[in-house]
């Protein structure tokens, strides 16, 4: 079957989600996929807060981080993270509901560098992450000749 673009993108998008059951444990949903881009949402749950009574940054990061995974093997490639940094620039709370777009920056070769920002409901930024993929052995799907 040849897909387009879109079509290739969910395609891969839908196989690691059915995989994916960390981001499934933490409440996250997978809201969209496109090539070199996604978009996954989370309401922070009080089970998610730390000693502050704000989310803890380690599941901020793990949401950006999903982000990125979906966006970075929205091409039937399979990708891992190479380095990834974050930046949290304001805090989050229990009931918040949480939004990573992940957007790419470039791809070369087998590498990649991958932008996501982090916000509230209401737009506000609260992290803004950075992460570049190395592409490894593997495809999502099973590749077809035309």
């Amino acid at each position: 079957m040849a897909y387009s673009p879109e079509e290739l993108a969910e395609a891969c998008g839908a196989a690691m989600w059915a995989e994916d059951e960390a981001s499934r444990a933490l409440g996250m949903s997978l809201d969209w996929v496109g090539p070199g881009q996604a978009r996954l949402s989370m309401t922070v749950t009080s089970t998610l807060c730390n000693g502050h009574g704000t989310c803890h940054g380690g599941f901020i990061f793990t949401l950006a981080d999903s982000a990125f995974a979906f966006a970075c093997n929205s091409y039937n490639r399979k990708v891992v993270a190479q380095q990834a940094a974050i930046t949290f620039i304001a805090p989050a709370f229990a009931e918040d509901c949480l939004t990573a777009e992940a957007i790419e920056v470039a791809r070369y070769g087998r590498n990649g560098i991958y932008d996501v920002t982090v916000c509230k409901a209401d737009g506000s930024l609260v992290a803004s992450f950075r992460g570049q993929s190395r592409e490894i052995k593997g495809c999502h799907l099973p590749e077809t000749t035309e």
